[in-house]
């Protein structure tokens, strides 16, 4: 179409122009008929000739204007269509990155349940071995009950959910995370540099995902043992709170596209790493809620720093 149009518009522009040399030829015999034989030298002051001329430019302007208007709209709707094509392909690899990711969360907990069930009905164990299958089977539904909790969350949040502002001890906090999660991480090395006494304002449910989850994040992507620091500072207006790692680092694309629902980086057939895509999703939106923000920048050497912001309560 592109191609269509430029034709059309040479064509034009060229007729166009061949019909001014036609009108300034007739113009011309009419005058040298009438008696004006100089008027080959003259008549680029003559008014007949100067109207017939300014026409002449203004049709060009034309052409060329409608031309340019044509494929501007043209680039337009190509950019509309390959905008929406796109959009529906992110979201059906989404789909599809969500069907495998939940499949395989669900799956996986159930099946370990399931055996450990058998097990102890089929044999006689020791109590050592009842309480270690227990603590597995326990640890299995505490992930399964997660997993549900967190879809039930992320539905909720863009409908329903309101934020309790309170008064937490952040490094109080941190430490019960960071209890929670070396059970599963025992070889991370955790290093928190938060003064005692800091307090923040923020919503407790929600100060609790949003620090889990980008913890969780920077052990389950971190290096090998995970290595994360997690900061705490005050500027004139906000509470921020960092957490670095020194996993592989995130590219710049990437960085636009991980707190989307369901997203997550790589393929979901070879990926390893247990996940929905969700975590950073209710991340973006408990941080939303709080009207903060947040950013990721380039660790050094390697990894990545998710840096929160919360504003402080006035």
């Amino acid at each position: 179409m592109l191609l269509a149009l430029g034709w059309w518009s040479y064509l034009l522009y060229i007729k166009n122009n061949d019909a001014f040399n036609a009108k300034v030829e007739l113009l011309t015999l009419n005058k040298i008929v009438l008696g004006k034989q100089d008027y080959l030298q003259s008549r680029h002051n003559d008014p007949d000739y100067l109207e017939l001329k300014k026409k002449y430019r203004n049709q060009e302007k034309m052409i060329l204007g409608e031309a340019a208007v044509l494929a501007i709209t043209l680039l337009i709707g190509i950019w509309l269509i390959n905008n929406g094509y796109r959009q529906q392909t992110e979201a059906a690899q989404q789909s599809r990155n969500f069907l495998l990711s939940i499949t395989h969360e669900l799956k996986s907990p159930l099946a370990s349940i399931k055996l450990i069930l058998q097990t102890f009905k089929k044999r006689n164990l020791k109590q050592e071995q009842i309480e270690l299958f227990s603590n597995n089977a326990i640890n299995e539904t505490v992930r399964l009950e997660k997993l549900v909790n967190n879809l039930l969350l992320a539905a909720k949040m863009e409908t329903s959910y309101d934020i309790k502002i309170e008064e937490i001890t952040l490094l109080d906090e941190v430490y019960k995370i960071k209890e929670y999660l070396t059970s599963q991480y025992s070889n991370a090395d955790i290093r928190i540099l938060i003064e005692k006494d800091t307090i923040i304002s923020a919503d407790q449910f929600g100060l609790n995902s949003i620090l889990t989850n980008l913890i969780e994040n920077a052990l389950k992507y971190g290096g090998k043992p995970p290595s994360i620091e997690i900061k705490h500072k005050k500027d004139n207006y906000f509470d921020i709170i960092s957490i670095s790692d020194n996993g592989n680092g995130i590219s710049p694309l990437e960085k636009k596209k991980i707190f989307d629902k369901f997203y997550r980086i790589g393929n979901e057939d070879t990926r390893e790493t247990k996940g929905t895509g969700l975590g950073l999703y209710l991340t973006q939106q408990f941080i939303n809620k709080h009207k903060g923000m947040i950013k990721i920048n380039d660790n050094t050497p390697q990894g990545s720093i998710f840096a929160v912001y919360l504003p402080q309560q006035k």
